[in-house]
């Protein structure tokens, strides 16, 4: 009786503070093991451009974004010496605003 007695306490006091030292999830992570990205690039566009679905000129509109707006490069794309398309992101706070609004597209530089 006291052995059964004995083993049932060790048992629940180990249930109740061996969680503690465990991290939520049962993994611990530092910061530096998260690959977060290095450098990004952002540009202030100069004037007025419109943004487009895909990198052709004659692509649909998106959006006209206005000199000053800031936006994020994603990637670029070389179409030949003289035309240089650009994928950008615009800054948004994704939790506030609309979610269906268009946040991503080209631009020509």
């Amino acid at each position: 009786m006291i052995n059964h007695f004995l083993k049932n306490f060790c048992l629940i006091t180990f249930a109740l503070i061996a969680p503690i030292t465990l991290p939520a999830g049962g993994i611990q992570k530092s910061l530096n093991q998260n690959k977060f990205p290095q450098k990004t690039n952002e540009i202030i566009l100069s004037f007025n451009t419109s943004l487009y679905s895909y990198p052709q000129i004659n692509a649909n509109k998106l959006l006209f974004l206005d000199a000053g707006s800031t936006l994020s490069v994603l990637r670029s794309w070389k179409v030949s010496k003289s035309e240089t398309w650009v994928r950008v992101e615009l800054a948004s706070n994704k939790f506030l605003e609309d979610p269906n609004k268009i946040l991503k597209g080209w631009i020509k530089m």
